[in-house]
């Protein structure tokens, strides 16, 4: 039987049976406080959800700061954070209000005009969650609706709070288990129901949406984005559709699929549309998740690497759009998905406008999924191009890394040309402002490669492809990672302007009828620019990274700015050498405020000291070093940096001083010394043997990076 369901008659079938799960009586809509009401009205001096409006388009109509006076913006206050993570949050402001989320899911209150902490709130995530969660302990931020506001915490929580004091109102388990799951998005609304996803597609989770019920907490629909094991039935006709696209036992591994990201509420058409993550494991060859048909084909793997929308007030399936079939570069469709209305060949269309990491930006019919268009903006290798048609990519037969046994460098990389960093688009000028990320990645298959009860399940040789200490293959990687703000015109499908960046991993985006386009960069900057042309036209040193979004308020005649600053997230933990590309990595987490006029210092920034890399000698065997190289590369590089080289966030390991005693490593590794810390014992995976071997490869790496800076 083949393994793959044509697009079209499968949404056909399905248009015609109901797919939702029942839950229990609805509380009924909010009539008091944060309505539907309101957040569909998007007043203009408020911020009321992640995107501003329910289309997500974070454009804010307020024009007092604009093109001709933001040189004029300062700092009106700031708030220091208490948590040195990447912080991803994008402030919402009510009635005075500003609510924003830093990392471990923590929520704090202030008055909008002078900074003063109204409350505080700490879910108490235990630390030992980083060790399952994907991509450092962020959090996106809250929603408000009614009196509450709702965080979703990094271990698997939604939390409703009082908006007047921050006292918790109800605390409901979202995900199956804390040891595959984790939660970093922020949750959305629609129709009095709180919608949440999960991560997790790296270990062993099966994706999925759930609405959770205002006042109560109880779930009332979860759609799943993945079939589970056919022996136990399929909860609806869209999983069973889904099944026919996968081979091997999938459900062993969850399959992944998961909703980390994009959730968007469309009022019109009352769907809920969301974004899916990769298929898991990477590798399909791994576990032969993809299968093939009698023809040849290879699987799809639905619901993954796609935009679904389904029925807000049930769950049941309406559409979907697989943008990367057969997955096995992490293309997460997880990019904020913007809702438009947009004059498209002569005629007015309601769209979908969406840039996920695979490099196409496509525009979708929002009520039922059509293909409109899909245009590279980004250099590609993975696909031939988009049936004019479809939207179906030709997959590039030397991209199946796992079919050739090749090592393979994809464009994009796995960190995507779009990541989760927000879009805003200015619907009067149709234009969408995209934070880009110019780059590749290596894949290599692991042949030998099993199923582990910890850490990553990939299946790829992250030794085979880690970056040697060859400095000019090094220099070659960096001057081929940069980063880039692009302005495209939707309806024309190109670009209208580019300003180029040193390094990627630049923050989100928010568009003004000021005529501006604000962004925090990974250069340690908060910048506007001229909405037409891109012209830099004001910044201000933010002393960190910046990675989240900003977001635009007015209270009594001001306007004002914010945004939450703080280095960190998947480009500091992972890409090791690559992660200092715009400048030496540092986290100085704060909320910042702008008004004009107003003319606020931050204290000095500390002063990064050089450090210097002193290890023990090498003394391992070449059999150590290679097994060494292995186990690091599939347990540790994730979080301390691919050949070892870490970022800003996570030790360096190859400055520290447990690699110069096997004891020390032992007590770390398999012990749990640090669990408190988030580095949890890894002894389900690894023995003292495979620890020394680690330590090993890493006092290797250390005197070769050594050599190369000459000590």
């Amino acid at each position: 039987m083949s393994k793959r369901i044509g697009f079209a008659a499968a949404c056909a079938a399905l248009l015609l049976a109901g797919c939702g799960e029942s839950g229990p009586e609805f509380s009924g809509v909010a009539t008091s406080g944060v309505t539907d009401a309101m957040i569909a009205s998007a007043p203009e001096g408020e911020w009321l959800t992640y995107g501003r409006d329910y289309g997500e388009q974070r454009f804010s109509p307020l024009d007092q700061i604009n093109s001709e006076n933001v040189g004029e913006l300062g700092l009106a206050w700031s708030a220091d954070l208490d948590t040195a993570r990447g912080q991803e949050a994008t402030p919402l402001m009510h009635d005075g209000v500003l609510y924003i989320t830093t990392a471990w899911s923590k929520v704090q209150a202030y008055d909008a005009r002078t900074g003063e902490l109204k409350w505080a709130y700490d879910p108490e995530v235990p630390r030992e969650t980083l060790a399952v969660a994907c991509c450092d302990a962020v959090n996106r931020g809250v929603a408000l609706y009614g009196d509450k506001v709702y965080v979703a915490t990094l271990d698997g929580d939604l939390v409703a709070l009082n908006q007047s004091d921050g006292a918790v109102a109800w605390r409901s388990q979202v995900v199956p288990d804390r040891e595959n799951y984790t939660i970093t998005g922020a949750p959305r609304v629609a129709n009095g129901k709180i919608l949440i996803g999960s991560g997790g597609a790296e270990y062993r989770a099966r994706g999925f949406l759930a609405a959770y019920d205002w006042q109560t907490g109880e779930e009332l629909w979860r759609f799943h984005t993945v079939p589970g094991n056919p022996a136990d039935g399929f909860e609806n006709d869209a999983m069973e559709m889904a099944a026919a696209t996968w081979g091997g036992n999938w459900w062993e591994l969850g399959g992944g699929g998961t909703v980390w990201d994009s959730i968007t509420f469309d009022p019109t058409t009352n769907l809920v549309l969301f974004g899916t993550g990769n298929a898991e494991p990477w590798n399909p060859g791994a576990n032969d998740r993809m299968g093939t048909s009698e023809d040849g084909e290879f699987g799809d793997n639905l619901y993954t690497s796609s935009v679904v929308a389904v029925d807000a007030d049930t769950g049941e399936y309406a559409w979907h759009f697989q943008q990367t079939p057969e997955d096995r570069w992490d293309y997460d469709s997880n990019a904020q998905i913007t809702i438009a209305d947009l004059e498209i060949g002569g005629a007015m269309r309601h769209v979908a406008i969406h840039a996920p990491k695979n490099g196409y930006v496509y525009v979708l019919d929002a009520a039922t999924g059509e293909f409109i268009s899909g245009t590279g903006w980004h250099p590609i290798n993975w696909s031939l191009g988009l049936d004019p048609k479809t939207g179906r990519p030709q997959i590039n037969p030397e991209a199946r890394y796992e079919q050739t046994g090749k090592l393979w460098v994809s464009m994009p990389g796995a960190g995507g040309v779009h990541s989760w960093h927000p879009q805003s688009y200015d619907p009067n000028k149709g234009v969408v402002y995209l934070p880009a990320n110019n780059g590749g990645f290596p894949y290599k298959a692991d042949d030998d490669w099993e199923a582990s009860n910890i850490g990553f399940q990939t299946g790829l040789d992250n030794a085979a492809t880690a970056m040697p200490a060859d400095p000019a293959f090094r220099q070659m990687n960096l001057d081929a990672t940069t980063g880039a703000l692009v302005a495209w015109d939707v309806a024309a499908g190109k670009e209208k302007w580019r300003v180029n960046y040193t390094g990627p991993w630049n923050g989100g985006t928010l568009a003004t009828a000021g005529n501006l386009v604000f962004q925090g960069t990974a250069d340690e900057r908060f910048v506007a620019y001229n909405a037409n042309d891109g012209k830099e036209l004001w910044s201000f040193a933010t002393q960190t990274g910046v990675i989240a979004a900003p977001m635009t308020y007015s209270i009594d005649g001001e306007q004002y700015v914010a945004i939450v600053a703080g280095w960190g997230g998947v480009w500091d933990i992972a890409p090791g050498i690559l992660t200092a590309k715009s400048g030496p990595p540092r986290n100085i987490s704060r909320l910042l405020v702008f008004k004009l006029g107003a003319d606020g210092k931050l204290p000095e920034a500390p002063v990064l000291a050089k450090r210097v890399l002193d290890p023990p000698p090498v003394t391992g065997s070449a059999e150590q070093l290679a097994a060494g190289a292995v186990d690091y590369g599939r347990y540790c590089s994730i979080c301390h940096g691919d050949a070892a080289i870490a970022g800003a966030l996570n030790p360096d390991l190859r400055h520290s001083g447990a690699i110069n005693q096997p004891a020390s490593m032992k007590a770390i590794v398999i012990d749990g010394a640090f669990a408190h810390n988030g580095m949890v014992s890894f002894a389900a995976a690894l023995n003292e043997e495979d620890v020394e071997n680690i330590r090993h490869y890493i006092i290797q790496r250390a005197n070769e990076d050594k050599a190369l800076e000459g000590g």
